[in-house]
């Protein structure tokens, strides 16, 4: 299992948020200089892991970015390193405590030129913080672009230098790093797209912020690891039985179309659903019997079947989508199922079938008695949806559409790629980062729509049951390996919980 750094939360701030929890600690007595005096001994301590010998470069900015790499690069000639330092702007122009920083570096600094790199062991990017909001140009354009092609390895402070820390836009250009220490939590950039191919290694380094003042901050995004929702992931009971943990049911397509539920309903019973049932055309029905083994099947052609067949309450949590076909049908399945109340994973044709009328479908999910509702789109899915979203705010991260998403919809929603971002819309958020790139496979989709249904079906939340489905999916697939079907990700699922039980410490 990927491990992350435990003794830091799993709390993901902005930057404003970062810059907050700077000013809360300086409030309460620890003074700026000392927090630069920290991070710039963090940032040489992982250079030293980097490289045992050769030179180093530190290029540093003006801002207090380029304050912790005077700091480092003090440290670092302390230790007998051979150091030398590349400033953006004149030394005596640095302010606070980036100029308290410059004096402590008792040697000249070089000229902004790229030339000045030379052929180092190792090139520290001190360049612009997690803030930098403009495109970068000009001089840092050209030294970036040099730093990427010298060759060795580079090591960012706190994020790679034109990589935004909140949107994880690259504003232009962007330093490829090989490692990044970050201090007291990760931003956003560190785990979204496309700044998170930037940053290498990611390492958190305490510099002496205390976890409260978390308190007053309030984050609302949280990186998707077992840390993050552990109290809410589902451990069978030694007196439970299969009825205690849910009954789910899987609608399938047409006889044409029918593989998709299947690996649905596969993946509902293995994330531990006690029943699941296929609600299958009659036409596909021998099909879907042929090819299914403890997943039941259950005849159901018209919606008005289905509803009647929806007043057995033990039937808790639903899938609708995977194979289904789009159009009327299902968009009907999709109002009668929010009608009954139940616990409902809405993907693919389910999704796209509300794309001439979304607002239809967000008008049921909000009148629907507990919401307990998630919308699994991926990339090209979710603007028929949100096209709102998607049109008047085409530079917004990930995040924030899904955010947004979220509120607008009144469901839970899910928006998967490389960097799964689940949102409620009660505001909060989690950014999964554990997907290998083999996990974009056809059929993918369709497990995950099952775990998470198999997660509703035993009571979890559906924030929780989304996150945690997500994370258990991207997991699955590491544990597969290179060469991944979507067949094999049901099958691999045992070996992860196998994992996670040994880590929460649960028996089994």
């Amino acid at each position: 299992m990927r491990r992350v750094d435990r003794e830091f939360g799993m709390e993901v701030l902005t930057t404003a948020e970062m810059e907050r929890a700077d000013r809360l600690t300086i409030a309460a007595g620890t003074p700026g200089f000392s927090l630069m005096l920290s991070a710039g001994q963090a940032v040489a301590e992982a250079a030293l892991d980097l490289v045992e010998e050769g030179p180093i470069v530190v290029v540093a900015g003006g801002g207090n970015n380029g304050g912790d790499g005077f700091v480092a690069a003090a440290e670092l000639a302390a230790r007998g390193r051979e150091v030398s330092v590349i400033l953006l702007c004149e030394r005596d122009s640095l302010q606070g405590d980036a100029a308290s920083a410059a004096k402590g570096w008792k040697f000249p600094v070089l000229p902004f030129n790229p030339q000045a790199i030379g052929k180092p062991a190792l090139i520290i990017d001190a360049l612009f913080g997690a803030g930098l909001n403009r495109p970068v140009e000009g001089e840092p354009y050209a030294m970036i672009e040099a730093i990427n092609g010298n060759g060795a390895p580079v090591l960012s402070v706190d994020l790679p230098s034109g990589v935004n820390g909140t949107s994880a836009a690259v504003m232009g250009i962007a330093i490829n790093a090989t490692e990044t220490v970050t201090f007291f939590r990760r931003k956003p950039a560190h785990l979204l797209m496309p700044g998170r191919m930037h940053c290498g290694r990611v390492r958190v380094a305490d510099i002496g912020i205390e976890a409260g003042v978390l308190a007053e901050i309030k984050p609302q995004t949280f990186e998707n690891a077992p840390q993050s929702w552990r109290r809410s992931f589902p451990v069978p009971r030694i007196d439970g039985h299969k009825y205690a943990r849910g009954h789910a049911v899987i609608v399938s397509g047409d006889i044409a179309a029918t593989g998709a539920a299947r690996l649905a309903a596969r993946g509902c019973l293995r994330a531990g659903a006690g029943l699941v049932t296929l609600a299958s055309p009659r036409d596909a029905l021998a099909v879907n019997a042929a090819a299914l083994t403890a997943v039941m099947v259950h005849p159901i052609d018209s919606v008005v079947e289905f509803a009647e067949w929806l007043t057995d309450r033990r039937l808790n949590a639903l899938v609708i989508g995977p194979g289904t076909g789009v159009g009327e049908r299902t968009r009907d399945f999709v109002l009668t199922a929010l009608s009954a109340q139940r616990s409902l994973v809405l993907d693919a044709d389910a999704l796209s079938s509300f794309a001439a009328a979304p607002d239809r479908l967000f008008e049921a999910i909000t009148g629907s008695h507990d919401r307990q509702v998630v919308l699994t789109p991926h990339e090209g899915e979710f603007p028929r949806l949100f096209s709102d979203i998607s049109n008047k705010h085409p530079n917004r991260s990930k995040l924030e559409r899904v955010r947004a998403a979220a509120e607008r919809s009144g469901a839970v929603v899910l928006l998967k790629g490389p960097d799964t971002v689940v949102a409620s819309p009660d505001g909060r958020a989690t950014i999964a980062s554990n997907a290998p790139p083999w996990l974009a496979t056809a059929g993918a989709g369709d497990v995950l729509a099952g775990m998470i249904a198999g997660l509703l079906a035993q009571g979890v939340a559906a924030f929780e049951a989304a996150s945690i489905g997500a994370w258990m999916h991207g997991e699955a697939a590491r544990e597969a390996g290179p060469g991944l079907i979507a067949e094999d990700l049901p099958e691999v699922l045992p070996a992860v919980f196998r994992r996670l039980y040994d880590e929460f410490g649960i028996d089994y």
